[in-house]
């Protein structure tokens, strides 16, 4: 059997669970390779980085420097060689630059390994959003990317512990470990299982004038502007959020050998965002669910941020205050990411791939940018934090309600999505 018959062998298409559940594996690599690095910080901090312990954090922002820049291509060769090659050729480089990682001598090494993951897994993350828009689309497509995310969500939930549970037996390296097993699994499943989803007669070769004309067409459509500018302001206060979220944790609150349970505690509870977002995506609409989501948000933070300043929560509060804010965070990204992808490759159908590619490229490389200098502003406090939550929340309501305003669709026909 040839490899590209191997790559299109299955016919039969699967179930809706095992579809949905599928893609949630493919998107959750890349919260796993973050999330799982968490408890692992301060000990490579202490190894390669001792003089200055905040550059950790650029463990994480390098791999989501190199899934930004690897998204750009990994949507138009998908659009040229089909689904499952680009997605192929994804697993391949993640896994290399794994086996780089864990044996990095210096904090260079090891950020530029992080950098080659991060390429790496651009591929099955922004493929999979193509093989849904491949099937599905509009309200619909939103759906099923609520269902994906409800299991998505559990994977990065536990794997701070799965971190500290690799740490404490195989060392920090031992962690990388870990990432090629699951790189291996979600391979093999996606391999044997999953179908092409892209015929051959609708594939775009990749020519530098084909690929100039998809990213003309994606950057010249004022709606897919505007929802690439929400999308970096949405990753942009998360990326912050998980740079600088194990430091408040053993630096403002003390907490270290039980981060792991305590993050996995925050992101169950919010996950419950993607079923109250499948319930109500159908009737309320995309754009709404978006637009409400950071109007609570943008109140919520400047609330906490004006009573941290005035020193009006009681000491023995600030944890559990620290915690519900946190939650709500990641229940507002259950409630956004999902419908605003949606929406903007909607009008972007006969080019998902690219379309998926630019939005999702541009949106993670200028969210790094506002990221780190979030992040290293870390003081001991978290009013950085929330500073950075809250700016990015309340831009990203004003945009979405500009993108009602100039929405082109006649709302007689079609209701607000």
């Amino acid at each position: 059997m040839t490899a590209r018959s191997i790559l299109s062998a299955p016919t039969e298409p699967l179930s809706r669970p095992e579809f949905v559940a599928m893609m949630a594996v493919m998107m959750a690599m890349v919260a796993f390779s973050i999330d799982a690095m968490l408890p692992v910080l301060p000990e490579i901090a202490a190894e390669l980085s001792p003089e200055n312990p905040n550059q950790a954090q650029l463990i994480l922002t390098s791999f989501v420097l190199g899934m930004g820049i690897g998204t750009l291509f990994a949507g138009p060769i998908s659009d040229a060689t089909g689904r499952k090659a680009a997605i192929t050729g994804g697993f391949v480089l993640y896994i290399g630059g794994a086996l780089l990682a864990s044996q990095a001598p210096t904090l260079e090494t090891l950020l530029l390994a992080r950098l080659l993951q991060g390429l790496g897994a651009a591929g099955p993350r922004i493929v999979s959003t193509a093989i849904i828009r491949d099937q599905f689309e509009g309200r619909q497509m939103a759906q099923i990317l609520s269902f994906v995310m409800m299991i998505f969500i559990m994977i990065p939930a536990v794997a701070p512990f799965v971190g500290s549970l690799v740490i404490s037996v195989f060392g920090w390296r031992g962690i990388f470990g870990a990432f090629i097993v699951f790189a291996l699994a979600g391979f093999l499943w996606m391999l044997l299982r999953q179908p092409e989803t892209l015929a051959p007669e609708n594939r775009r070769p990749l020519q530098v004038a084909s690929l100039r004309s998809a990213l003309v067409e994606v950057l010249t459509h004022r709606m897919v502007r505007l929802y690439i500018a929400v999308l970096t302001l949405g990753f942009a206060q998360m990326f912050a959020f998980l740079s600088s979220i194990q430091q408040v944790f053993e630096g403002v609150f003390d907490i270290t050998d039980a981060f792991p349970l305590w993050f996995m505690g925050i992101a169950l509870i919010s996950g419950t965002s993607t079923i109250v977002n499948a319930r109500l995506v159908m009737r309320l609409g995309m754009r709404r669910m978006a637009i409400a989501a950071y109007a609570v948000q943008s109140v919520l933070s400047a609330v906490l941020l004006a009573l941290g300043l005035i020193h009006a929560i009681p000491q023995e509060a600030a944890f559990p205050v620290f915690l519900f804010w946190a939650a709500s965070v990641f229940f507002m990204a259950g409630l956004t990411f999902g419908n605003i992808n949606a929406l903007a490759l909607q009008p972007m159908g006969h080019i998902a791939g690219m379309a998926a590619s630019v939005v999702g490229a541009m949106a993670t490389v200028l969210a790094v940018l506002i990221a780190v200098p979030i992040g290293l502003a870390f003081d001991g406090t978290v009013v950085p934090l929330m500073i950075g939550t809250l700016v990015c929340s309340s831009l990203a309501w004003y945009l979405m309600r500009k993108s009602r305003e100039a929405d082109p669709t006649p709302k007689k026909t079609i209701p607000a999505n």
